[in-house]
Order: structure tokens, then C-alpha cells, then sequence
């Protein structure tokens, strides 16, 4: 039996001004497991992240997200975004943040502090946001999104700016919520992230050139290394203009 899509997208375009961001993207990401949405800066992976939780006005296409139109009042409580901007009040204290978000969904303390050991800052619960380095800020607005336990979770580049060791048990604690059935799209520039997901979709310039598993980029491209194997599909691909 096939898992229904968390996301099913349909000819979506997005435009600014005279200018066409998004070309037309069709696209699914399956239920309970880590989508990589993978490409370079400037490509279109938080126009994209913004369509599907529903804060991005689109041109034309269909945006579904767990059976209901984006941005649909429904969609609140099930649907958590982490922006690449911290999105923390800063006169409060790392735990007060969390827990005022933890409050808007019907949370406690016992979901607070499991949120806050969950990316690192139980030692830190006790300091104002305001004080924190970009990192940590980045790590308060995660858990203020965790706290919630949505079905559905849109992480736009949140392990910038963390140090290596702190990048590997976030993708940790990732697998370990996809394993309990929460969906994940994770969106990263860094290419040795995506072994850590399940598929991946990769997009330049508007366009998804691929939705594939790791394994299969690698297969189809004869490339071990996954950078090599974007660079080797890209490649391969008609130009910009040739693509729309």
C-alpha cells in the first residue's frame, strides 16, 4: 500500500513583479520520513517552503498539504516552519520563548523541556534569546517549532551556523521524528546532508531538476560523491532557458 503524500504540489509558479521565481513545480513528499529539498542559494527553496505553508502568494498551480489547501486555518497546529532568520522574542528567556509557543498548542513543561534538550539548550533555558549567539538563537526557534509536535515540519537551513558536532545530533534527533511518523522537508546548500534523508529533490533556478533517493543520484550519475553527482546532473541538464 503506497503512503499517501504529506505534500502534493501542481504546476505551481510564483512570479515578483515581471520576474518568474518558480517554473511551473510539480512535486510530492511522502509521508513519515526526510525530504532534502537541496540546491544553490538564490534557487528557490524558501519561495517554495514559504507556497507550502502557505505565506507565499502563488501565480498559479495547486498546493495541498496534508489533505488541505496551504495556509488553510486547519494546517495551523499541524504544520511547523523554521525560518533561516531566528524567529525568538528577545526580552524573554530561552525557556519562556519555547513555552509561550508551547501554550499556543496546549503544551506543558514536560514537552518545554524535552523541546529544549531536543537541540541542545537545557543548560541555556535560563538565558535571554536576546544574548545568545545566531546559532543558539537559530536552535531556540527550532525547539519553539518541536514543541508544538507537528505532523509536518519545514526546516529552511537550520543547522547554518552550527558546529559539526551539533549538526549530527540534530539530523539525529530528524531521523528519530521520522521514524515516529512525522514528516520532515529539510531544505540545505550543503550537499553532505543529503545522505541523511530519504529523498531529495534538487532545484536550480526555479526549476526541480530531480526527485530522487540518494542512492539513485549517485546510480543515475556514476558519481560516488553526492556534490559531484548535483554537479554531474546539472551538466546534464538544458540550459535556464531551455528548461522554462
Amino acid at each position: 500500500m503506497t503512503t499517501p503524500a504529506a505534500v502534493h504540489i501542481r504546476d505551481l509558479r510564483v512570479t515578483r513583479g515581471q520576474h518568474e521565481v518558480l517554473h511551473s513545480l510539480s512535486m510530492q513528499v511522502p509521508s513519515g520520513s526526510i525530504t532534502g529539498l537541496l540546491g544553490p542559494s538564490g534557487c528557490g527553496k524558501t519561495t517554495l517552503m514559504r507556497a507550502i505553508v502557505g505565506t507565499q502568494v502563488v501565480a498559479s498551480g495547486t498546493v495541498a498539504v496534508l489533505g488541505d489547501a496551504a495556509g488553510s486555518p486547519a494546517l495551523r497546529h499541524r504544520v511547523g516552519y523554521v525560518t533561516q532568520s531566528p524567529s525568538v522574542y528577545s526580552d524573554l528567556s530561552v525557556a519562556r520563548n519555547v513555552a509561550y509557543f508551547g501554550a499556543l498548542f496546549g503544551k506543558g513543561s514536560t514537552e518545554v523541556a524535552a523541546a529544549l534538550d531536543s537541540v541542545g539548550l537545557t543548560g541555556h533555558a535560563g538565558q535571554l534569546a536576546g544574548n545568545l549567539s545566531g546559532g543558539q538563537r537559530g536552535r531556540v526557534s527550532l525547539a519553539c517549532a518541536l514543541v508544538a509536535e507537528p505532523e509536518l515540519l519545514i526546516l529552511d537551513e537550520p543547522t547554518v551556523g552550527l558546529d559539526p558536532v551539533l549538526r549530527v545530533e540534530l539530523w539525529d534527533y530528524f531521523a528519530t521524528l521520522a521514524a515516529g511518523g512525522t514528516t520532515l522537508l529539510v531544505s540545505s546548500h550543503v550537499m553532505d546532508e543529503a545522505d541523511r534523508c530519504a529523498q531529495l529533490i534538487l532545484m536550480r533556478d526555479g526549476l526541480i531538476l530531480a526527485q530522487l533517493t540518494p542512492h539513485q543520484l549517485r546510480t543515475d550519475t556514476g558519481c560516488d560523491s553526492l556534490e559531484n553527482a548535483f554537479l554531474e546532473l546539472i551538466r546534464e541538464s538544458p540550459s535556464e532557458g531551455g528548461l522554462r
